[in-house]
């Protein structure tokens, strides 16, 4: 009983920084419990309490994600953590809503002025798709910006 408490506790001090997924905390915790029973029982219970979520942690993971990433790295980061696919997707579908707008903010923040040449478009084009982007979203990036 003793250490399921402290594994409570550790588990508590964990949510009480930032949400974590369900993996992540199984991960964290896994070195401090008597056994992979009472690890899952404490976590469906945190579940239980609504303690832990996974749809609170994707959706504040792709809030911050989102000033500097597109759908894609979002959605890929997130199913990295262990979130199931479906609470990913759903977070990625969110943040394909604003796509555009992030990434012509991005761009801007990056380059601020039209590629003079193709081999700078294409620069330009890499560092947008290298963060998520998608290549339609990175063409209307481009084509507003020769505008």
């Amino acid at each position: 009983m003793k250490a399921l408490a402290t594994l409570r506790e550790r588990a508590l001090r964990l949510l009480a920084r930032r949400e974590h997924s369900r993996a992540e905390l199984r991960r964290k915790l896994a070195a401090h419990a008597e056994s992979p029973e009472a690890l899952e029982a404490l976590l469906a219970d945190l579940v239980e309490r609504k303690l832990l979520s996974e749809a609170r942690f994707a959706e504040g993971r792709a809030r911050v994600l989102s000033r500097k990433y597109g759908a894609a790295h979002i959605e890929y980061d997130l199913r990295a953590r262990g979130v199931p696919e479906e609470t990913a997707a759903a977070a990625a579908r969110e943040a394909r809503g604003t796509e555009f707008e992030r990434a012509l903010a991005i761009w801007r923040r990056k380059f601020g002025a039209q590629a003079k040449d193709v081999r700078e478009r294409a620069r330009q084009a890499r560092f947008l798709a290298s963060r998520g982007f998608s290549a339609e979203v990175v063409s209307r990036v481009l084509r507003h910006g020769e505008k």
